[in-house]
């Protein structure tokens, strides 16, 4: 079994990381056909992957929800609201939360 590539995927979209199979000496063959400027960035990856949070956040789909015209409308009102000078910093934060630490 061949395993994906990125040409696999439509263009913009990601990848899908939930591959059933993977064999150890597939894995092998794909590092060993990496070309030379890939191979600092698969390092970083597959150092990553080794954490099983940090691998099941990766894999997981990305957001697909649409970013309408309430969620815009919110974000505009949080930006006037921090221009003007009402927002509170990380201690005050912390404090009324209760998570002061």
């Amino acid at each position: 079994m061949d395993a994906p590539t990125l040409s696999d995927s439509p263009p913009g979209s990601r990848p899908d990381a939930t591959f059933t199979e993977m064999t150890r000496a597939e894995l092998h063959r794909l590092v060993d056909e990496l070309p030379d400027e890939s191979v600092d960035a698969a390092g970083i990856m597959l150092t990553r992957a080794k954490d099983p949070v940090l691998a099941a956040l990766e894999a997981a789909p990305l957001d697909d929800e649409p970013y309408g015209d309430d969620d815009r409308a919110a974000s505009d009102d949080g930006w006037a609201a921090y221009r003007r000078g009402e927002g509170i910093d990380l201690t005050q934060l912390r404090t009324e939360s209760g998570t002061d630490a």
